[in-house]
């Protein structure tokens, strides 16, 4: 299937620098895209991929799990690691899972982690119900477009395949477990959220054993917050971030591109 307009995986070639950028589940590179771009501005060297299954239509990703879009994430951070001397990884919702697993596994080739409302357990009776749910019934409503802003939307499914939520809890538990070897610093974001609850970033930053925290709340957007009124603020303090930990950043010049 050919991929929807708007969710193009984004790639750009820069600096010493590069950053990671992880999309949520069900959802597509066209809500970090913003992001990436700022980024990419300031001489960064940026990736960021579309998960397998995503981007297309919920029938494709029904076949996926989570083994195949974190395999992606990872190979992308080792290509990252090839020409870049400092790598940091960021994403949000589930990839912010998906970059806290990578934190933990790559260790010192990460340099940092930038999560915004990073998801950590699915919630409620009905994730009980999944392993059987989801023999019966194919998919539940989509969890997409939680935005405060009345003119924003985010590019992802209307219907949840069962078997992917299936997924996704069983790799939930497994980056939980995997917390405490987080130990890179770690830039936090917990605005208003009606898809993914507080307790999910409190429960990481108990878990985690990074000693340089910044947590920042963002009082005026819901969860897709890089689409949200609080847009500008994660771009300029995950880039004062990066420079802070790997200070050659902006160093090289700008450039623009895709």
């Amino acid at each position: 299937m050919p991929v929807l307009p708007g969710a193009e995986p984004f790639r750009h070639e820069g600096g010493e620098v590069g950053v990671l950028l992880c999309h949520g589940f069900t959802g597509s590179p066209q809500s970090l895209r913003s992001w990436a771009e700022y980024l990419a501005e300031r001489g960064l060297t940026v990736s960021l991929p579309l998960l397998p299954g995503h981007g297309t239509r919920w029938e494709d990703m029904a076949i996926t799990g989570w083994q195949d879009w974190y395999a992606e994430v990872d190979r992308e951070l080792r290509a990252l690691r090839e020409r870049c001397a400092h790598v940091f990884v960021a994403g949000l919702s589930m990839g912010g899972a998906l970059a806290l697993r990578l934190a933990a596994r790559h260790g010192d080739s990460v340099a940092g982690v930038v999560v915004v409302n990073p998801a950590n357990k699915v919630h409620g009776l009905s994730a009980y119900a999944l392993p059987v749910a989801r023999h019966l019934v194919r998919t539940t409503k989509g969890i997409a477009s939680d935005i405060a802003k009345a003119d924003s939307a985010e590019l992802g499914y209307d219907r949840v395949p069962l078997h992917c939520a299936h997924s996704l809890r069983a790799f939930f538990r497994l980056v939980d477990g995997e917390l405490p070897q987080v130990t890179q610093p770690l830039l936090l974001r917990s605005p208003q959220d009606h898809v993914v609850p507080p307790a999910d970033s409190a429960r990481i930053l108990s878990r985690v054993s990074s000693v340089d925290v910044t947590e920042v709340l963002l009082e005026h957007s819901y969860h897709v917050a890089t689409l949200d009124n609080d847009a500008d603020r994660i771009f300029g303090e995950s880039f004062g971030f990066i420079g802070r930990i790997a200070p050659s950043v902006g160093k090289e010049g700008t450039a623009a591109g895709g």
